[in-house]
């Protein structure tokens, strides 16, 4: 009876290193580990034991005799993963225990409090002595692993119960209300800190910058889903849903996110966490349809497997995409079997995926009344690749709610070294070069990729730098 990871796997590896056989991968010391949507179980190596299970933060792992019809598909996911020989030691990595020079107890500033901020405070609240000070914008902790998982995510939501354990340590102090560069500077942490941690994220959207973007009815996705999240900085905002189609355009896990809120049964969503001026929004509302509009072919959505399945399985909702979309993907792409069963025409709301679609310009006067697209085609490039071409031909999608959702972006530091085209903090390991006791994690660090618990393998790596530092003689 092997155990399966399923849907709310955020990839954090606990399981890894939990587990006595090393049947799950990829472990984070392997290549692929950070560009991998979820991790796998090995079906023939796994033996049961069920420490992985103990392990994980987010209820992710099941004996495949207790999955639901729904995750039955990721059975086969763990399984086809290990379809090729893959080789790997007996045993996990082993992680080596932080040690500290003598002469004092290590002070650490943390900037912010999401994932990769509570991660790094567990990395170095391992050492004996260490303490550590969290300092946060908002008045609540815990960044997008509060305000940016969907309501209905429940399992993933269910991190923040690791980051009250961690935040319990009595050696943690956590300011909340407190903005950096505002009430205190980077000198006036380092005053009172052998360093400093920015774990500050990517607060920001890429801006689509098309003619009538600025429209009302127009804004991003990521602020439709901290207002439905009740995020304090968007509880008095309000979005007009009386226009029976939205469209999201962009085509990642919260484009997908978005769509499936918007057209949930909201009775589904009566006992989640969703915000009580949201719920009764989405009760009034009048869409029926969400179209989710990507400017490449279906081959490369950029949403995972593991949000395909999650929407899919959504009650009442049909996933509709074209015939000669769905013949472009191979009978071996786990999407093809996903799709083909959504699309039954059974749900009263539908969400619609539509490809090869570039926004031109946001149509209307007064509000938005509909988007104006170009169609695309993918011609091969020189070195093998394929690229978005424009065929020149135009449709009009008819909406009176725009979604962008093409990525996030971060947004530079007082005080710190930014790079605009990455919008990230350049360093070296997490270490600020040019910059004293400063170091960064999480997607200042590195962009806007992986899932929360990428944020993990991220700040050991930063924390690790920022003690190699403190060995070597980092002033107090």
């Amino acid at each position: 009876m092997p155990h399966v990871i399923t849907q709310s796997c955020c990839s954090d590896a606990s399981c890894v290193y939990a587990c006595p056989v090393n049947c799950i991968h990829p472990t984070p010391d392997e290549p692929d580990f950070r560009t991998a949507q979820m991790l796998y179980v090995d079906p023939v190596e796994c033996v049961d034991c069920g420490a992985c299970v103990t392990a994980c933060p987010v209820d992710a792992i099941k004996p495949h005799t207790k999955l639901t019809a729904a995750e039955d598909v990721f059975a086969t996911l763990n399984a086809d993963f290990y379809a090729t020989a893959r080789p790997r030691p007996i045993l996990a990595p082993v992680v080596p225990p932080l040690e500290v020079r003598t002469g004092g107890d290590l002070r650490v500033a943390i900037v912010g409090s999401g994932p990769a901020a509570m991660y790094a405070a567990e990395e170095v609240l391992t050492i004996p002595g260490a303490r550590v000070r969290i300092y946060e914008r908002l008045t609540q902790p815990y960044g997008l692993a509060r305000f940016g998982v969907a309501p209905d995510h429940r399992r993933t939501r269910g991190v923040s119960r690791q980051f009250d354990h961690i935040a319990a340590d009595p050696r943690l102090e956590m300011r909340l209300g407190v903005e950096v560069g505002s009430h205190v500077t980077h000198d006036d942490l380092l005053n009172e800190h052998h360093a400093v941690i920015y774990a500050v994220g990517a607060s920001t959207d890429r801006r689509l910058d098309i003619p009538g973007i600025d429209l009302p009815g127009v804004t991003s996705a990521t602020e439709f889903v901290a207002w439905y999240n009740d995020h304090p900085d968007h509880t008095g905002r309000s979005f007009d849903l009386s226009h029976r189609r939205a469209v999201v355009i962009g085509n990642g896990n919260v484009a997908l996110d978005v769509a499936r809120i918007l057209t949930v049964d909201p009775d589904r969503l009566t006992a989640t966490e969703i915000a009580p001026h949201a719920l009764k929004a989405l009760r009034d509302s009048a869409i029926e349809e969400v179209v989710v509009v990507g400017r490449r072919g279906i081959e490369q959505s950029a949403f995972t497997v593991p949000e395909l399945v999650g929407l899919c399985s959504t009650p009442g909702v049909d996933v509709v995409v074209r015939d000669e979309d769905l013949r472009t993907l191979t009978a071996a792409d786990p999407r093809s079997g996903i799709l083909r069963a959504a699309s039954r025409g059974t749900g009263n709301r539908r969400i619609v995926l539509e490809y090869l679609l570039s926004p031109t310009a946001v149509l209307g006067r007064s509000s938005a009344t509909g988007v104006e697209f170009v169609h695309n085609e993918l011609v091969a490039a020189p070195d093998g690749s394929t690229r978005v071409k424009s065929t020149g031909l135009q449709r009009v999608i008819e909406t009176g709610l725009v979604l962008t959702s093409i990525g996030y972006r971060g947004m530079p530091v007082p005080g710190l070294p930014f790079d605009d085209a990455t919008a990230t903090v350049p360093n070296e390991g997490g270490r600020v070069p040019g910059v004293p006791g400063a170091f960064v994690t999480g997607w200042i660090k590195r962009g806007p990729t992986g899932f929360i618990g990428t944020n993990k393998s991220c700040a050991q790596e930063t924390v690790r730098s920022l003690i190699a530092d403190y060995n070597g003689g980092l002033p107090a």
